[in-house]
């Protein structure tokens, strides 16, 4: 079997390839399917080994294939369509059948090999030896395969795939996070958060999970506020002419946790869009006006909740149920889980403070103006502690403020607040851990992602038919 006739068996070339490839569209001048038939195959001796033969070549070059058509994407630089599933379904196929094999159990006395290949893969221009001990190993262009994740983030497997690369291999988070151009990888990312009713649960949560792996580097947290963006079309609830990438993304997640607490109420989207603003608290910079203001406009929402349920609380116990067969709300479980959310969002304001108040005088303002919130927790006895510093700066400036008279322009307050910043003393303001959290799969990581990769495989193969009535792995009505 060889790429120089015209004739393979009894198929013309031309059509041969696109039974191979499983596409129309495929050349015969095509320098990578040439290359794959020039390889040499034992000639069959009967029909049955003919047969087997066509099938096992198909497989093998199609996985082959697919192995390289993955990470393109279905090509780089080719501009952006709407179904790129549809547009290049090899492509699609590829980062489906990918996704499936290295989502494979390991074997009682063997890892799987092929996650053990996108857990070590290095770039091209990497020249450094692999060690001995990995021995599933290639390089591939980490450009072309940054870029083709930049632009294809509109679909569930391709996060996915992102997801995967970020998660377990080493060599390609540390690309990634040397980039110059992190917006362009960041702001899918962030489209996908935003439009969170059109989208299913599990593509939320890996878009969600990329920022929070991302978010665990100081560097990351530091570099997005230097972004300056401007006109974000796709951010609907205020025209925002220019604003840094990381107010962008503090202004997403904030609107993701509003989302959740008023539709899904998902503890588990609850924890890591927390944990994700704690990371970057630390290195908030310059922070837009806007963003200073949903911060405190979070908490307040909070605690009118905290509120509500505390009052809700206090009835219960005074009345009675109206049916024994009713059981009350678990009135101190809400609570607890509210409470750790509120001190979740001090922790954040207060690492902000401690750490780069000079940087972010609409942070302070945006205190100012709602200080009255913070009255109730000052004595609360789950938040005195990390109350003592946000106490400690309302006070400070709002007695600043006091002095400089009555009826002040918001830029006049600015201009005191950012004099004061110089005059309070650091030392005064008590110092609290690092706010550090670091994602880690659950302990059966399988049990999630396996029947997701099924669901992306039925709704979203081509060519492909599975019957409804057999599916037994994931509910049909699956996100």
């Amino acid at each position: 079997m060889g790429s120089n006739s015209s004739r393979i068996g009894d198929l013309p070339k031309n059509e041969y390839l696109k039974k191979l490839s499983g596409t129309e569209s495929v050349s015969e001048n095509d320098p990578f399917w040439n290359q794959l038939l020039s390889f040499s195959f034992p000639a069959p001796t009967s029909s049955t080994e003919l047969k087997l033969l066509e099938e096992a070549t198909i497989s093998v070059c199609r996985s082959l294939a697919g192995l390289w058509t993955v990470f393109t994407l279905g090509g780089v630089g080719s501009k952006a369509t709407a179904s790129p599933e549809l547009s290049s379904p090899l492509a699609n196929q590829s980062l489906l059948l990918l996704l499936v094999l290295a989502n494979l159990t390991d074997a009682s006395d063997a890892p799987n090999p092929y996650r053990q290949a996108i857990m070590s893969f290095k770039n091209t221009q990497d020249s450094s030896p692999f060690p001995s001990s990995i021995p599933h190993a290639f390089q591939i262009n980490f450009n072309s395969l940054y870029t083709a994740l930049c632009e294809q983030q509109t679909s569930d497997q391709a996060t996915l795939l992102l997801y995967t690369l970020l998660h377990q291999n080493s060599n390609i988070r540390t690309y990634m996070l040397a980039r110059t151009d992190m917006e362009n990888l960041v702001l899918p990312i962030l489209e996908i958060l935003y439009h969170v009713e059109e989208r299913n649960s599990h593509h939320v949560y890996m878009a969600l999970i990329i920022l929070l792996i991302l978010t665990e580097d100081d560097g990351f947290n530091r570099s997005i506020h230097e972004v300056i963006l401007k006109n974000i079309t796709w951010y609907s609830e205020r025209v925002l002419t220019e604003i840094s990438l990381g107010s962008l993304l503090i202004l997403v997640v904030i609107r993701t946790i509003q989302y959740n607490m008023t539709r899904t109420r998902d503890k588990y989207l609850h924890t890591n869009c927390l944990a994700a603003l704690a990371n970057m608290s630390a290195q908030f910079r310059s922070l837009h006006q806007y963003a200073a203001q949903r911060i405190i406009s979070l908490f307040s929402l909070l605690s009118k909740k905290h509120n509500k349920v505390l009052e809700q609380a206090t009835q219960s116990l005074r009345g009675s149920p109206s049916s024994n067969d009713v059981p009350l709300p678990d009135y101190a479980q809400d609570l607890n889980v509210i409470e750790e959310v509120i001190r979740m969002m001090l922790e954040i304001i207060n690492s902000c403070l401690t750490n780069s108040l000079h940087h972010n005088p609409n942070l302070v303002y945006a205190l100012l103006y709602k200080r009255d919130l913070f009255e109730q927790f000052r004595t609360h006895p789950s938040f005195q502690d990390i109350m003592q510093n946000i106490d400690l700066v309302i006070t400070f400036f709002s007695s600043r403020l006091l002095q400089a008279g009555a009826e002040l322009s918001v830029e006049r307050v600015l201009e005191i607040i950012k004099q004061g910043v110089i005059a309070l003393p650091k030392d005064r303001l008590k110092k609290f851990p690092e706010l550090k959290f670091k994602y880690v799969e659950e302990e059966q990581p399988e049990e999630f992602f396996i029947p997701y990769v099924w669901s992306l495989v039925y709704n979203s193969a081509v060519g492909l038919y599975w019957n409804p009535q057999d599916i037994q792995l994931f509910t049909m009505d699956s996100d």
